[in-house]
């Protein structure tokens, strides 16, 4: 049986006995025993820092795998709670491209994630590195852990929301169930429940949001200083009566005073006698009765005197011309009257002692009796907040030939920063739509607009009041918003216009800029930034009217930014203008998103928006996607150890 042989340790030890015996030959003695000491320091050092390699190169694996799996669950479940299934496979392949099996001669490779009660995904990562000339002292490897952590927050954010509600947005979309209008409400509630259920401790999210069609409405948000007090509309005047007017008079309103009158269905009797009877004088005929006696002369006498001045009411249906004067009348005396009851004739009579009422006479002359005056006419509008619904016409501009180089000193209406002054240039004008009169085209379609002025009795289309001149609802200023103060604005959305997508994007932009109208309250404060997006959405193309009233007036008569003979359609100008504004928008550092439901992308939205900040959406589902996407783009996604 052979003898079995010493540990090393038992080696080492019998050696260093020895050498403490034997003095001979120390030096190289003292050399070999230094080579332990240093093959301990050479080894711990390079095993370690192949450990801290491993676990460096893990901290970043681990980071990145959280990261991935918290992009891609995205910021949608804090409305439904779903996770998608792809979370996980998604974190685990970006962990193993950062951390390959077997990398840096590791082994044991592992990698957990799990979800937290906040949506954070945490997760953590280990290996185990060999060892290489530790194993002399018995040290075979080293092991390594990390753990990390990914979160999805909202820092201080403006979104301002420019949205489509012309007429078509009443369509409902194949394959879906709501009408484009409420398919859009619901998903902007589920946008704003993810927003603002993944912001951080202390954050601030506000929301504004311009509804737009042919105009917007944004009277409630201006000051009494950015609106002119006097404004041109093409409208009409009367300029004389016609020969053949014609009039009539009528009393209304008829009101007690004092005095004293029976009641007027009950007249009393005072005699009565038969009736006479008229017999049938062919086969097809009826026998009737018929009072022939006379009555007594009235003795009733009326005087009238007006109690205060008269004023114009202008009647739109028929279409007339109402002079009105209050009156009060005072009757004396009796009014007879004979009435048939079956075959008997009753006599009645009406006495009226000091019996007064006051009354408004009315003498109405229809308007084909003036001749009207059709041209541009001055009004005062300096009481327009209670006289009109809130969209405005635009301040003034001038028809650009040249979009690469616009004159913002004459296009006032697409700097979106100009605080209005002095001049009426630079402020707003209300909108009147039932002052406006196409002339000389009439609701038959007869005629012709024409810009001079026309003098007839003819009554020219109020297309001010047509369906594609609608005014849409209140547009809301930056400001944060629960849920419930949502809802009720939401409900005030109709679709109801024609699609001018300038318009929108010029007072989103306005409502946005840190540096314009609402600098105060839009401007970065206390050291913190905020960031800015714009969601504009559409449901169709450019589609102008030349008949409609809109943010410009009446098209070919006002021809303020285009007219009938431009090089340009109105829908080509209409583009145009938009493109100038949305890089105005950016200009401000607002991250513009572009949204096309129900309809495609044409090259001047796509250009509006830029790379990756489009989404064409054929349905809610698609439409929800692309809210989705830009909450999640919003959001800042961090490693949170």
């Amino acid at each position: 049986m052979a003898t079995p042989s010493p540990h090393p340790r038992c080696l080492i030890g019998r050696f260093l006995g020895d050498f403490a015996r034997d003095a001979s030959g120390n030096v190289l003695a003292i050399i070999a025993i230094s080579i332990f000491p240093l093959i301990a320091l050479v080894g711990g050092g390079v095993d370690m820092g192949r450990g801290y390699l491993v676990q460096s190169r893990l901290q970043q694996a681990c980071d990145a795998g959280v990261l991935a799996a918290r992009q891609r669950l995205g910021s949608e479940v804090v409305v439904n709670g779903e996770v998608p299934d792809e979370v996980a496979e998604t974190g685990n392949r970006f962990f193993n491209v950062n951390f390959r099996d077997g990398a840096y001669g590791s082994e044991d490779r592992a990698f957990e994630m799990a979800l937290e009660d906040d949506f954070a995904i945490t997760g953590t990562a280990s290996a185990t590195v060999p060892t290489t000339l530790m194993r002399v002292f018995n040290f075979e490897e080293v092991e390594v852990s990390t753990s990390c952590q990914a979160v999805l927050n909202f820092t201080d954010t403006d979104i301002m929301m420019v949205l489509d509600v012309t007429g078509s947005m009443r369509h409902t979309n194949p394959g879906d169930t709501m009408s484009r209008l409420d398919s859009l409400k619901q998903v902007i509630r589920d946008f704003h429940t993810q927003v603002d259920g993944s912001k951080a401790p202390g954050t601030t999210i506000r929301y504004g949001f311009v509804p737009y069609a042919t105009n917007v409405n944004v009277g409630g948000l201006l000051r009494d200083n950015w609106v002119v007090d006097d404004w041109t509309y093409q409208t009409r005047q009367r300029a004389s009566l016609a020969t053949n007017a014609n009039s009539s008079t009528y009393y209304r309103g008829w009101t007690y005073v004092s005095g004293d009158r029976p009641d007027w269905n009950n007249w009393p009797i005072y005699s009565t006698y038969a009736a006479t009877f008229h017999a049938a004088t062919s086969a097809d005929q009826r026998g009737h009765y018929s009072c022939d006696q006379g009555n007594p002369p009235d003795t009733l006498t009326s005087t009238s005197a007006p109690t205060g001045p008269s004023y114009v009411e202008v009647q739109a249906s028929p279409a007339a011309t109402l002079t009105v004067t209050p009156k009060r009348v005072t009757e004396n005396g009796t009014r007879y009257t004979t009435t048939l009851n079956g075959a008997m004739c009753e006599k009645r009579s009406l006495t009226s002692n000091n019996y007064v009422q006051d009354v408004e006479e009315v003498v109405s002359v229809p308007d084909t009796s003036y001749n009207w005056k059709y041209a541009p006419f001055s009004r005062d509008v300096s009481n327009w907040r209670s006289e009109t619904g809130g969209c405005i016409e635009e301040r003034s501009t001038y028809q650009i030939t040249d979009y690469d180089n616009v004159d913002f000193d004459r296009a006032l209406d697409l700097d979106i920063d100009l605080v209005p002054g002095r001049n009426d240039r630079t402020k707003w004008r209300p909108r009147y739509p039932d002052t406006i009169f196409t002339r000389a085209l009439k609701d038959n379609g007869s005629g012709a607009i024409n810009v001079d002025a026309v003098t007839t009795t003819d009554t020219f289309s109020k297309t001010g009041t047509w369906w594609f001149s609608a005014c849409p609802a209140a547009a809301r200023k930056l400001a944060p918003i629960s849920s419930g103060e949502l809802d009720s604005y939401l409900a005030t959305l109709v679709p109801y216009g024609a699609t001018y997508h300038d318009i929108g994007m010029i007072w989103g932009g306005r409502l946005l800029s840190p540096t314009g109208l609402f600098a105060s309250e839009n401007e970065d404060s206390n050291g913190r930034s905020r960031s800015r997006h714009m969601i504009w959405m559409t449901d169709g193309q450019t589609e102008p009217y030349d008949l409609a009233y809109g943010a410009y007036g009446t098209e070919p008569l006002d021809r303020r930014r285009w007219s009938p003979g431009s090089s340009m359609t109105l829908a080509q100008t209409v583009e145009a203008r938009f493109g100038v504004a949305c890089e105005e928008v950016k200009k401000r550092n607002i991250t513009v998103w572009v949204i096309a439901f129900g309809t495609q992308l044409n090259p001047i939205m796509e250009e509006c928006a830029g790379p990756n900040r489009s989404f064409e959406a054929a349905n809610a589902v698609e439409l929800n996607e692309a809210f989705t996407s830009i909450a999640s783009s919003m959001g800042d996604l961090r490693v949170s150890r």
